[in-house]
């Protein structure tokens, strides 16, 4: 591990003197990557610089409990040795995952989508809900949501949401809760009180650029139409609405949120290019050796991750054996009491593999 630290640091000094170099200023492209690095790389360095700065404290202090005859300083060394060796320990423990590989992905944007999957309405109606609780964590985060497409549902709730979640290292807490969600609880519709099982899929794509994935204009076909409404002053009278076919896989994008043509087309192209990334994500992670994959689980949109049961105020996570009787908190937007035992799961598992 220290040898690593060692390079980092060795990088981060370089990185330093580059950057002070006229003709790296001069090509912004380079600048701007440098920049970068530098500072992915400057929280690591700061505690490897913290972490040997406590290392020659306890040293000091145990030197100075060995060799000083003065009682009140032997005492002094001797108080200072339990908190140093603590703070030495904690510090340690935090480079371990500072150094573990890092998802290029992690400090990306993110597109949300959430569909209803069995259960028709009640799904629907949870479709809604579990959207709302995810924009109220992003708050709490300081994230901008947008929402750039939604279908309502019959009954109210929601066939479709697809939103981009904008903020710091936001795909590095949400990449694991693409999956299936289970909610077990008893229908407004439900006049007997029985307590009915339905579904949603939720997935959590990074959020994609033209340099990161290259589509082909001419693989695109772009249909515009009018957008549906709720009547009235809403219904958009002219043809704003914009669907894009992807020829040669298929994928089908729509946007109509927007009043503008170009706005819509501009939300659904950014669409585009975070579900084809991820395609192509996909395809590198099954050529993974397994040794690397998560633990966690793969992120599959088939696979059943979470189970929210309302009657038992209980949340379950499969994958980690994590369950906690605060649906009510979850559902108002308390999401970090699932979302970080899980990257703590996931950090434990990669350190596994790096021994």
């Amino acid at each position: 591990m220290f040898d690593r630290l060692d390079a980092v640091e060795q990088r981060f000094q370089q990185i330093q003197h580059d950057l002070e170099n006229p003709s790296v200023t001069a090509d912004q492209t380079r600048f701007r990557g440098l920049m970068k690095e530098q500072a992915d790389l400057a929280p690591i360095v700061a505690l490897f610089q913290t972490y040997r700065k406590l290392k020659l404290d306890l040293a000091g202090a145990k030197e100075m409990l060995m060799s000083e005859n003065d009682p009140t300083m032997r005492e002094m060394a001797k108080e200072e040795l339990g908190p140093l060796e603590a703070e030495l320990a904690r510090t340690e423990a935090e480079l371990k995952i500072a150094i573990l590989p890092k998802d290029p992905n992690d400090d990306k944007n993110v597109i949300l989508e959430i569909r209803p999957g069995a259960g028709g309405d009640e799904a629907a109606l949870f479709t809604d809900e579990l959207f709302r609780a995810y924009a109220l964590y992003a708050s709490t985060q300081g994230w901008k949501v947008d929402i750039l497409s939604r279908t309502e549902g019959n009954v109210g709730g929601a066939k479709e949401v697809i939103a981009s979640i904008d903020g710091d290292k936001v795909y590095s807490r949400l990449k694991h809760e693409s999956g299936v969600h289970r909610v077990q609880r008893v229908p407004k519709t439900e006049t007997q009180g029985r307590v009915h099982t339905s579904t949603v899929t939720v997935a959590v794509l990074p959020e994609a650029e033209e340099v990161d994935v290259k589509i082909n204009p001419n693989d695109l076909k772009i249909d515009v139409f009018r957008s549906s409404g709720a009547g009235g002053q809403s219904v958009n009278t002219t043809d704003s609405a914009v669907r894009i076919t992807h020829l040669p896989t298929g994928t089908v994008v729509t946007c109509q949120d927007e009043r503008s043509q170009l706005k819509n087309k501009a939300k659904a192209m950014k669409v585009l290019y975070s579900r084809m990334k991820a395609v192509e994500d996909e395809k590198m992670v099954k050529n993974a050796s397994e040794a690397r994959l998560s633990q966690i689980g793969t992120g599959d949109r088939s696979e059943r991750i979470r189970t929210y049961n309302f009657p038992q105020s209980r949340v379950t996570d499969h994958r980690i054996g994590l369950t906690v009787h605060q649906v009510d908190d979850v559902m108002k937007g308390s999401m970090q009491i699932l979302i970080e035992p899980l990257i703590a799961h996931h950090q434990a598992e990669l350190m596994k593999t790096e021994k």
